[in-house]
């Protein structure tokens, strides 16, 4: 029985069905590619598959505190970023948390496993999905654990930096834990003006998460980290899942990708030009494109596009199932200028056909 996916990057099911690969704009991850380095690395670690990985992940640890200017202690490694964000929620076990609508689909679901009541704070279409001063006084004293996506995924939308604070502030006054999934930050036009790594030392009801998968192309590697200085919800995390949850391949490879600077630059670069390009098209051929600022746009469309991009053997994201959107509404991975054009002009033929 075909089984129904909630995400986006399902090119197994693409390939099984058309026996070849299909142009990904439903994942967001970077177009250049592994970088070879990492890759090296990846295959390098091998050697040692019969070994079992390091539970603790010193090395990479180790690394990413150098990185992120944080203790090597405040550092928690996971099986990507969703791992860590189900271990948030099953050592915390909230009774009651907020999420913003539209939002990653994944923290309710760890939420609802440990049985959780979870209010949403609708973001508005005539805001642009924008967060506002309201989110602040959604947080009510009842409230133990709240996630927001900095920016919003699936809208792209970054929250203000001074918001932000206002809500971490809030948080603490009435003793909830704030979870910022960072795992889009990077692709900001100024990433170091909206992390929240440099309050962790202050602020121990903050837990920030990041992944490899989106900027170094390792979605396949599942590797994620997350930042916070409460050493004993990180400790309650690491016990609330297998010991093994990275694996050596996936250790070495994210120890190496922390050196491609040069990468990080190019990659950054293509998405700043390419970002702005492919929303004017978007807009060009009629859709309502909202003024997204990481690596993929939201947009809607009258026309159902799923079925006949699929058929021209591209793969775009169904934003439908988002609470706070309805159907008409997609998400576009930006790529490559060939790869946006391609996508573009395949959307222009569906209209086209479409057309009265």
């Amino acid at each position: 029985m075909e089984q129904t996916l909630t995400h986006g990057g399902d090119w197994a099911g693409y390939e099984a069905q058309y026996g070849t690969a299909p142009l990904d704009f439903s994942a967001n991850i970077s177009p250049l590619g592994l970088p070879p380095a990492v890759r090296e690395a990846a295959v390098r670690a091998l050697d040692y598959a019969a070994s079992y990985p390091d539970p603790l992940c010193r090395a990479l640890a180790g690394a990413l505190a150098q990185a992120e200017g944080v203790d090597p202690d405040w550092c928690l490694c996971g099986n990507g970023a969703a791992d860590l964000i189900y271990r948030a929620a099953l050592a915390r076990r909230p009774a009651r948390a907020l999420v913003t609508a539209p939002a990653f689909s994944e923290y309710e679901a760890a939420l609802e496993l440990v049985q959780c009541r979870t209010d949403r704070f609708a973001l508005r279409e005539e805001d642009d999905f924008g967060l506002d001063q309201g989110f602040v006084e959604a947080v009510g004293p009842e409230t133990d654990m709240v996630f927001l996506c900095q920016p919003n995924n699936p809208t792209g939308r970054a929250v203000p930096r001074p918001l932000l604070e206002r809500v971490l502030e809030r948080c603490r006054a009435v003793g909830a834990l704030l979870v910022v999934d960072e795992c889009f930050c990077d692709f900001l036009d100024d990433p170091g003006g909206f992390t929240m790594t440099g309050l962790l030392g202050e602020y121990g009801n903050l837990l920030v998460l990041k992944a490899f998968t989106k900027l170094y192309a390792m979605a396949g590697l599942r590797l994620g980290y997350c930042l916070c200085s409460d050493r004993a919800l990180l400790d309650a995390m690491r016990g609330a899942g297998q010991p093994w949850a990275v694996s050596g391949p996936a250790q070495a490879a994210g120890a190496a990708a922390l050196g491609e600077t040069e990468y990080v630059r190019d990659l950054r670069a293509l998405i700043g030009r390419e970002r702005p390009r492919l929303a004017a098209e978007l807009s060009r051929l009629g859709f309502r494109v909202i003024p997204g600022e990481a690596n993929y746009l939201l947009f809607r469309s009258h026309t159902p596009l799923i079925q006949p991009l699929r058929e021209r053997g591209i793969l775009l994201r169904d934003c439908g199932n988002y609470h706070g959107l309805e159907e008409g509404w997609y998400r576009a991975a930006v790529r490559t200028a060939e790869e946006n054009d391609r996508l573009t002009a395949a959307l222009e033929e569906i209209l086209k056909e479409g057309a009265p």
